[in-house]
């Protein structure tokens, strides 16, 4: 299928729109789609709120240019910016901004890369091992796959894709690359496959899958920049405003509830009846726990399977509450 005509449905739209709405409505509010990807989510929230200007955040240009079309009929209200999610106060501050009202990060690989065969992303199309979200990075999946240390291929597909096979999966990539190369990702899909046992085949849908996703978060180092992109967000965040993290990997949610955890509690001394001055939360949890997809979206989006949504709002100094609703 086309990327630019393949069905890219946002992922738990209603709740994004409903848990950034107090913030987003406000007069002159700004919100940063951190993860433009197809502007789904960003289409929403602009027809949602006609006073709101968007600023899309993403290092895929041809997500950029694609988004840009469909959102041409916001005008000024939209702005597209090429970077990564952790240069979002840079990013600010290159379109005269100084703070955020409502940001959103909706993590991963989205449905438009996934749709790409070229970009060799998926599994289940032959493509090139690539992986890029970013094509002008140098590292690529094909430069992984052949030249990383075994140990260092086990630890990623245990880490990051958590497969547990992962050294069975890397004894058949090495054997296979020391008799050529491995460029392809139906080749890598068929190592993948007859590495795993037939009984573990048999559930969890495509074996490969895991392995995929693990090269995708080292190719883009995902985790690593996801631990410097939510604090960074955050911080300028105005009060009252208002974060929303998708994201469909455990170490990825890890992340986002211990970094909206720690900013949700008090950092002071035990047994005081106020918090000291500078030791106040300075977030409060919109979501006790993480919040899933219904069976109503997945049966209208199957993708959505592994989303996990965590929200939080931005205190008002003068308020020094925390904790969730």
């Amino acid at each position: 299928m086309n990327a630019a005509n393949a069905p890219h449905i946002p992922v738990m739209l209603d709740e994004v729109l409903d848990y950034l709405a107090p913030a987003a409505s406000r007069p002159g509010a700004i919100a940063v789609d951190a993860t433009l990807g197809a502007g789904g989510h960003t289409e929403a929230l602009l027809t949602a709120h006609p006073g709101l200007t968007v600023i899309g955040v993403d290092r895929d240009p041809t997500a950029l240019e694609l988004a840009s079309k469909r959102l041409a009929g916001f005008g000024e209200r939209f702005i597209p910016a090429r970077a990564v999610y952790d240069a979002i106060p840079e990013v600010l501050e290159d379109n005269g901004f100084d703070h955020l009202d409502a940001v959103l990060f909706d993590l991963g690989v989205s449905s438009m890369q996934l749709d790409q065969a070229d970009r060799g992303f998926a599994y289940s199309q032959d493509a090139r091992l690539d992986m890029r979200m970013n094509p002008d990075d140098r590292l690529t999946a094909e430069i992984v796959v052949n030249t990383y240390a075994p140990g260092d291929l086990v630890r990623i597909l245990r880490e990051y894709g958590e497969e547990k096979f992962a050294t069975r999966v890397v004894s058949s990539i090495v054997k296979a690359r020391e008799k050529a190369p491995i460029t392809s990702s139906s080749e890598l899909a068929d190592l993948v496959k007859d590495a795993i046992p037939a009984a573990a085949r048999r559930t969890g849908g495509n074996p490969a899958k895991r392995t995929f996703q693990a090269l995708r978060i080292e190719v883009n180092g995902e985790l690593d920049t996801w631990e410097r992109a939510l604090p960074a967000a955050l911080d300028v965040t105005a009060p009252g405003g208002r974060v929303v993290v998708l994201s469909y990997h455990s170490l990825e949610d890890r992340i986002t509830k211990q970094e909206l955890a720690r900013r949700a509690r008090s950092n002071s001394p035990a047994g005081l009846p106020v918090d000291l001055p500078g030791t106040e939360p300075t977030f409060r949890l919109l979501t006790k726990k993480a919040q899933q997809p219904t069976q109503t979206e997945l049966d209208r989006n199957p993708r959505a399977a592994p989303a996990r949504l965590r929200a939080a709002e931005r205190i008002a100094p003068s308020t020094g509450a925390g904790g969730a609703p």
